[in-house]
């Protein structure tokens, strides 16, 4: 979830320079710039895809610690 979340920070900043020269009036950037906004979107599912997992674990997690447990029979 961690790189997630930072994949998405990337992108989120190029998305804030690529942007930026729009609204300055300035000439747009090339496309590895567009390209890099895109990183949002991955950097967004990745985090989103983490969290699953991470729910996922701990209901099995919960799951195991609810089953019932039965008694081994003594030896003998």
């Amino acid at each position: 979830m961690r790189s997630g979340v930072i994949v998405f920070a990337i992108g989120a900043v190029a998305t804030l320079i690529t942007v930026a020269p729009l609204f300055l009036g300035a000439d747009p950037l090339p496309s590895v710039a567009y390209f890099m906004c895109m990183l949002m979107g991955v950097g967004f599912a990745l985090a989103a895809a983490g969290l699953l997992r991470s729910i996922a674990a701990q209901r099995r997690q919960a799951a195991a610690a609810q089953a019932p447990r039965t008694a081994v029979p003594p030896n003998g």
